[in-house]
């Protein structure tokens, strides 16, 4: 029954990506036209944005297709760990994609030029509905799932960023104040870098095997403690595999023999209680009375 939940999941999520990925490439190359056609350099600053956004969700799905390929005696624990690798990837395209923006609207700048603003309005307001729409797909996954709410969150993103462009082209349009554009591209690198913090962090983060922040180590650790009979608990750690799964290891000390049924209903409780899906427990009967935590 798990199994068909899971392939039920992958089913919908893959065709998430597909929906995604086809309407956005096509949303990017009229909008690229668009703002070259049109002069606008917030057009082609939010078609290069758009462009590292689709990037990045190619790549996010690539990872969640490796992810499921079975453990190898190579890599014992799978390739659930390649979405992290993912993650650290999508942070350094929203990185470069900065840059060429930052660049070109700079440049321009120094040669400013004649824009179409109703060109610019009517492009933009097109790009709401598209990236509110491609965020729409991704808003159930985003909990568990770094990549899938890196996803959700770059393109409702977007979706503002589009808004700022049409409030810039009907500034534009009222008042002929063509650094407007301008000024919408820097707020746009701004949204960009703002982003793409958080995703940096919680990507090196999970890099380097640290607790996931959806699960409280003080919680586990009280979890462990309130356990009639345990005594003491050391040793204890929690890391993700991947970006949705999590495994613990931990030494427990107790004041009775315990046996198999313990354990597993231990790993149960960790499961439901706290997302952990792979834990290693090992009992220690009699030894130092501690339920602090060595780590």
């Amino acid at each position: 029954m798990e199994f068909n939940h899971s392939h039920t999941q992958n089913v919908k999520l893959s065709s998430a990506f597909k929906i995604g990925i086809t309407i956005n490439i096509i949303f990017i190359v009229a909008e690229a036209l668009a703002g070259y056609i049109s002069n606008s350099m917030a057009l082609m600053a939010d078609a290069g944005h758009n462009l590292s956004d689709v990037l990045a969700l190619v790549f996010s799905w690539i990872a969640v297709i490796i992810s499921q390929r079975q453990p190898t005696l190579k890599f014992t624990y799978g390739f659930r760990r390649s979405t992290i690798l993912i993650a650290l990837l999508n942070t350094i395209l929203l990185l470069l994609a900065v840059s060429f923006i930052i660049f070109e609207t700079v440049q321009r700048l120094h040669k400013p030029m004649q824009i179409n603003a109703n060109s610019v309005m009517i492009v933009a307001a097109v790009g709401i509905g598209v990236n509110a729409f491609t965020a729409w797909l991704f808003m159930k996954g985003k909990k568990n799932d770094l990549n899938i709410r890196s996803a959700f969150v770059h393109f409702m993103a977007d979706a503002l960023v589009s808004l700022g462009v049409v409030i810039a082209g009907i500034i534009m349009t009222f008042t002929g104040i063509q650094w407007i554009d301008s000024l919408v591209s820097f707020a746009i690198i701004a949204v960009i870098l703002y982003s793409s913090y958080k995703l940096l962090i919680d990507s090196v983060n999970l890099a380097l095997d640290a607790v996931p922040d959806n699960i409280k180590i003080d919680h586990v650790l009280e979890y462990f403690a309130n356990l009639p009979e345990v005594t003491g608990v050391h040793d204890l750690h929690i890391w993700s595999l991947g970006t949705t799964d999590a495994a613990l290891t931990v030494h427990l000390t107790t004041s009775v023999q315990t046996n198999v049924s313990f354990i597993s209903s231990i790993q149960h409780s960790l499961n439901e209680q706290f997302n952990i899906e792979h834990s290693t427990i090992q009992v220690e009967f009699g030894g130092m009375e501690d339920c602090g935590n060595k780590f």
